[in-house]
């Protein structure tokens, strides 16, 4: 597969991924799908967790992620055959730069949801104060869903925390993997073209491709 086309097949492949980050970074903004604690945390009460207020998921993995991947789609859109000194080389090296603000994003994106996952969600606990109750932890949480039930409210919040993170850090991870390719495959397109099969005809003399014509069973006439 030519450079070009490998560029158009990562940047269609970060649209999803751009958007499921954003779509699971809201969510956690609404824990048990209800505005009630959002328009508490507005208040000032402590009701959502530190991370979320980052927005790792909107800003990283969304926003620095798919302004990188409409370039990239579009530099892979212009056609596989250019040469390296020509305008799909300058957009090659452009997506370079691109992809490199799309790991920047992945990283920050992922690292938020690590960071998440390990401290745990806020919710109320048996005397109704709000806290992170496993932040101090000794044991992990993540691994015994005994403990889960020292959150009273809201509802399921400890599931709900671990699946929106966990889905957060596998598209950071996945877009990671696909912008430190795409910097790569910019690099290799950039030093040895994009893949120039159809631009070595215009390589040939033209009174050579005029002197020379095929017939049907392959010999020259």
């Amino acid at each position: 597969m030519c450079t070009g086309k490998c560029s158009k097949f990562i940047g269609i492949s970060l649209y999803p991924l751009a958007l499921l980050s954003i779509i699971c970074n809201i969510f956690l903004f609404f824990p048990d799908f209800q505005t009630t604690y959002s328009k508490e945390a507005a208040e000032g009460l402590y009701r959502l967790t530190d991370e979320i207020k980052y927005m790792g998921g909107v800003v990283g993995g969304g926003i620095l992620v798919l302004i990188p991947a409409i370039h990239i789609h579009s530099t892979g859109s212009q056609g596989c055959c250019a040469n390296r000194c020509g305008v799909s080389s300058s957009r090659m090296f452009l997506s370079i730069i691109f992809a490199a603000v799309g790991v920047a994003g992945a990283l920050y994106s992922g690292t938020i949801a690590v960071v998440g996952l390990i401290r745990g969600p806020v919710c109320s606990v048996e005397d109704g104060t709000w806290s992170r109750p496993f932040l101090n932890s000794t044991a992990s949480y993540l691994g015994d869903s005994d403990l889960w039930d020292i959150c009273k409210e809201p509802e399921n919040i400890v599931e709900f925390n671990i699946g929106l993170s966990s889905a957060l850090l596998v598209a950071a991870c996945l877009e990671l993997l696909l912008c430190g390719f795409q910097v790569l495959n910019g690099l290799f397109g950039c030093i040895c073209g994009t893949c120039s099969h159809k631009e070595d005809q215009y390589l040939l003399p033209n009174t050579y491709q005029s002197s020379v014509t095929f017939s049907k069973c392959g010999s020259v006439q």
